[in-house]
This record gives structure tokens, sequence and C-alpha cells, in this order.
């Protein structure tokens, strides 16, 4: 069988259930945090019209080489494999947080995590230390997911088949016991939020995606959601293990979200890849409100739902990025 086919198929969950999952959760890798750092004010935004054949759907092999494009230019190397292996190490629990909650149209696409998969493998990541997750298992399925725990190989379940912890975690306005595949099961994650429109919170992406990481996600979207989403993202466990986000714009909703609504999503053909969760939020609140704008609806502030929490989460309080476009250097792939 070959192993782009792996995710897709339908699989047996094992009878052993390892929650511990061989991780000894050890923070950040000094070499992985030293490129971080001298990266997190690029964002790589790679488009291709070749990703999709003449129905619409995604070519699994044009998507891959898209996400290739975007991390040799981002790591600044000739090979894909080398940019992976600038990010994560061959010990490392590998989570991959994805977004499922509106189904198969509006999900992050099993396309884009296959080759995400493919991309750790490079690397020397082993399939039994990766671990495909969201808030639940029936999410998942929905986006055309399937459930495996079985501790040899690659991974895919919710947060509901593990639990969360016994500590709340907090941070000013939020308090929440996390996930255990956070704070037990995974040493790195990356972070792949899809792209659109949020009814209450204004916008989704990669900051508001790790709600999907907490117990009690519900409490948290008064106000648009600030300055809870910020909150949520300063606590340590999820601060820490983020190696790489990548934005998956490929589809993506302007209006009508979280729901999957086709009559208000585009076909953007892009990913965003980058390190700064709140440069990453601030660039895809652009490309919402320009494609608002073209299609003459009012911008998000227009209608009350304009996502402050992106500035609070540059704010000194919190210091996760910067919400500045013009402090960013941003390349087109």
């Amino acid at each position: 069988m070959k192993r782009r086919k792996f995710i897709k198929t339908s699989l047996q969950a094992g009878s052993a259930f390892y929650l511990g999952l061989n991780a000894n959760c050890r923070g950040e890798d000094q070499q992985a945090h030293s490129t971080i750092s001298l990266k997190r004010s690029t964002l790589v935004e790679a488009k291709s019209y070749r990703i999709r054949d003449t129905y619409g759907k995604l070519i699994s092999s044009q998507v891959e080489q898209l996400l290739n494009k975007a991390m040799t230019r981002l790591l600044e190397t000739e090979k894909p494999e080398s940019a992976w292996q600038k990010l994560v190490k061959k010990d490392d629990v590998v989570g991959i947080k994805i977004n499922c909650l509106a189904g198969r149209g509006m999900s992050t696409h099993l396309e884009l995590v296959e080759a995400i998969v493919e991309g750790l493998r490079s690397a020397g990541v082993p399939d039994r230390n990766i671990i495909i997750w969201d808030r639940a298992n029936r999410d998942l399925e929905k986006a055309g997911y399937k459930i495996q725990t079985n501790r040899n190989k690659l991974k895919c379940y919710g947060n509901d088949q593990v639990g969360y912890s016994r500590r709340l975690y907090e941070f000013g306005e939020v308090g929440s016991f996390l996930s255990n595949i956070v704070i037990h099961q995974c040493t790195a994650i990356i972070n792949v939020p899809i792209l659109k429109d949020h009814g209450i919170v204004g916008m989704t992406n990669a900051l508001k995606n790790f709600f999907g990481a907490i117990h009690n996600p519900n409490k948290y979207h008064d106000n648009c959601g600030d300055p809870y989403i910020a909150d949520v993202n300063m606590l340590p466990d999820i601060r820490k293990k983020i190696r790489l986000i990548i934005t998956d714009a490929l589809t993506a909703q302007y209006e009508g979200g979280p729901p999957y609504m086709p009559q208000w999503s585009w076909q953007h053909n892009g990913l965003i890849v980058g390190f700064d969760p709140v440069a990453l939020d601030s660039y895809g609140y652009h490309l919402i409100e320009k494609k608002r704008k073209e299609k003459k609806l009012p911008s998000l502030k227009e209608a009350g739902r304009e996502p402050t929490y992106i500035a609070t989460a540059a704010d000194k309080a919190h210091q996760l990025g910067t919400d500045d476009l013009s402090k960013l250097q941003i390349i087109q792939v």
C-alpha cells in the first residue's frame, strides 16, 4: 500500500492505547527555537491554480509540491526534507492540530495533512510519533478522517479519546483544562488552521484554532473572543510547543462561518506558512476583508465582529507576535 493512501484507508484501531505515547515532553528543541526566532517576521504565501483538476478537486501531488515550495522558501533550503529537519527531530512526537468543525467542505484538507505527514517522515519522524488531532473524534470523522489509536502507527483522534488534564491552566481571563495530547503526548505541534469567517469572533485562523485544545471554549466567545483567544495561546504548553503554522487557505470563507457556506467560500488555492500566529491572523484578516469588500459586504468592524483579539495578542501583556503587516516580510510564491 502506498503511504500516501494510508490516512484515507479504513483503519482498525489497535487494542493497545498508550496515553504516554513515548513522549518525554522535553519542551522546545534549541535549534528549532533559534530558527523560529530568526524567521518570525517572515510569512510565505504559496499559491497555485494547478492544485485542482477540471472538477475542482484537489490534486494531492500538487498540494504537496505547493507545501514544499513554501517550506523551502521559509526555511531557505534547497530541499524540502532539509526544511523539515530544521523544525523537528527524529525523536519528537508531533501533533498536527487541524480544524474539522465544519465538516468536509471547510475543514483542514486531507491532502494537505498527507503532505505534512510526508514532510515529517522525510525528517525521520516515525509514523508512531505523529498524531493528527482535533477536538473530537466525531469532528474528525465528519471531515473525512479515520480514527486510529494503534500505538505503533500513524494516529488520528480527538481530545475525547484521551481526555483533559487534571490541572487547571490559567492566564488572564482564561481558566481551562488542556488536552492530554498537548500536555502528555506531544513534544512539538504543527498548527494547521483553516482560514474562514466566524459569526461571533470575526474570523478563525492560527490563534483561535487552539480553542480546540481546551475543555470549555464555549465560555470564551464574548466580546469577539477578546482577550480570551489571546489568553489561551499564552498557556505554556501551547506556546512553547508550536514549531510551525500552516494556514490552509486552499478553500477559504469570507461570510457565514463557522459552518461551511459554499455561497460565501472561494478557492484561494493558497497556503500561508510562518511562525508568528499574530502575523498569520493579521494577514488572514486582510485577505478576508479584501474578499468582503470585493463582494460588497461590510467590513467585520462594521458588522460588529472585528477580531480585536489579534491586536490583544500583540500587546505588551501577551507579545505573541506582530499585528503590523508593514513590519512583516511577506513572500509570494
